[in-house]
């Protein structure tokens, strides 16, 4: 598992870590796809499913979305999906996993408003 080190905010989750199959947040191990959101995290279904983001509008102004390991394009679901977090006010990048991770953690330590939409490596 890859590790992450930064410094951070009381009260942030950062992701420690990244490896196949499975994300360490907050020095615990989570498996499968993940949503990092302000306060909490979920399993995530995919990225057919963003209303879990859209429904926090209000907390997020960021949502990074790792694809995996590799770099893949998304399919219309996903580009309807992003359209409408766009409306609500949220930027949406999406990126492969570790990337999306590495940004996560430093948006989170300048305090960023910032949520994560991951798929395993």
């Amino acid at each position: 598992m890859q590790t992450v080190e930064m410094t951070f905010r009381d009260g942030a989750r950062p992701i420690d870590g990244y490896g196949p199959g499975a994300f360490r947040i907050a020095g615990e191990v989570h498996r499968g796809p993940l949503a990092v959101l302000p306060g909490g995290l979920m399993a995530w279904a995919g990225l057919h499913d963003l209303s879990i983001f859209a429904d926090r509008a209000a907390e997020i102004d960021v949502l990074l979305v790792g694809l995996g390991a590799t770099l893949v394009q998304p399919g219309a679901d996903f580009l309807a999906e992003r359209t409408r977090l766009e409306a609500a006010g949220i930027g949406v990048e999406f990126m492969v996993t570790p990337s999306a991770c590495r940004t996560y953690n430093v948006l989170l330590a300048e305090g960023r408003r910032v949520a994560a939409a991951l798929v395993p490596v």
